[in-house]
């Protein structure tokens, strides 16, 4: 419960936060967030029961939804030929979730974990303070001034933000679910010592941070459509290899019979996921491309919606991969979870964009009428 806080309350507030951001220019709503969270990170070090924890969790969570601000934010200040490049520079920031590994580990052998948060908390502060000082605002980069918030939830009904919220929620919530589970899975399935096993785990979820502005810069360059295609695919082939549960076989020969092992040794798990990590890097930045090209007078909103359905995917899939893991005792069942929706991702994207686009390299022939 303690570690799912932050993120589903991360998830809950994306919507409201990318309607305010809309409404309300971005540089107020990410400076508020970020102040509010400031004396929250600073009490952490002062916490000594299990609801001061629960409690300041929640609201730290609330930085979580911080991308469905500065996306729309940033996006805004660009032409549509660079709002990838330049919405995937600002998401590189998913790459601290990795650096955090490192950090604050250093910090809490030199002087205790009470530091931690408070170290944390005054980079906040400084940060606050260098964008509050850096930043500006245009009036018409939000929406006008008469716009009702059910108007602006009305664009769940579009159908296209169904089918982004479905892919956003493999590329961004099956890569949080996975950072969560890497460690877990390395110990349990190869024995390593868990500090090993957590630098295994950054060699997946560091790509999915840094290398997010080079996928918005592909985005740009060939369109969200035909980059999104190729990062599911890529993602259906690890996921398939990862699928395979270790297996014994067993032949019968003119000598005998003769066990053979099918099975993914450390070196060629950690390669299959090391890939997977940059696809969702650059999957995650196709996702939002689509939204600022097919909605840029409302991205908050819909960058919101989408958003919480990456988040909601970080929080549940964990939960599936769990209890899949106690019901067949086969630890790659949460690779096979993943298989499944990105099964469902290629089917929808297909159906409703590579038939009607040059995404496989030509067009693809319309259907003739009777008559």
């Amino acid at each position: 419960l303690l570690t799912a806080m932050p993120v589903l309350s991360g998830s809950l507030v994306r919507v409201p936060l990318g309607i305010w951001t809309d409404k309300f220019g971005g540089r107020i709503v990410l400076a508020v967030l970020m102040a509010v969270t400031v004396p929250a990170i600073w009490l952490m070090a002062y916490a000594t029961q299990f609801w001061h924890f629960l409690v300041i969790g929640l609201v730290l969570g609330l930085a979580g939804g911080s991308f469905s601000v500065g996306t729309p934010y940033v996006a805004r200040w660009f032409p549509k030929s660079r709002q990838g490049l330049a919405m995937g520079i600002f998401g590189a920031g998913n790459a601290g979730a990795a650096v955090n590994k490192f950090v604050a580990p250093a910090i809490l052998v030199a002087f205790g974990w009470t530091m931690v948060p408070k170290v944390y908390a005054a980079i906040m502060l400084g940060t606050l303070i260098v964008f509050w000082l850096g930043s500006a605002s245009k009036p018409e980069h939000r929406v006008p001034a008469d716009t009702r918030f059910v108007d602006q939830l009305a664009l769940l009904k579009d159908p296209r933000v169904l089918k982004y919220c479905q892919y956003y929620s493999i590329v961004f919530g099956g890569y949080v679910a996975l950072s969560l589970w890497m460690v877990q899975y390395y110990v349990g399935e190869y024995g390593l010592d868990i500090r090993v096993a957590a630098l295994l785990a950054a060699a997946f979820s560091l790509p999915g941070g840094v290398l997010r502005a080079f996928g918005g810069w592909m985005s740009d360059k060939w369109g969200a459509h035909r980059v999104s295609w190729w990062v599911m695919w890529v993602s259906w082939i690890c996921l398939f290899l990862l699928s395979y549960p270790s297996t014994s076989y067993t032949v019968q020969t003119t000598d005998g019979p003769t066990t053979f092992t099918l099975a993914h040794n450390v070196y060629s798990f950690t390669v299959l996921m090391f890939v997977l990590g940059i696809a969702w890097a650059v999957g995650k930045a196709s996702v939002f491309k689509y939204v600022a090209d097919d909605f840029p007078d409302n991205i908050g909103t819909v960058s919101g919606i989408v958003g919480l359905a990456g988040g909601l995917g970080g929080f549940v899939l964990p939960i599936m991969f769990g209890a899949l893991l106690d019901w067949t005792g086969v630890r790659s069942t949460a690779f096979m979870l993943m298989y499944g929706v990105v099964w469902v991702s290629l089917i929808w994207m297909y159906w409703t964009e590579v038939r009607r686009t040059e995404v496989i390299g030509h067009q693809a022939p319309t259907l003739r009428t009777a008559g």
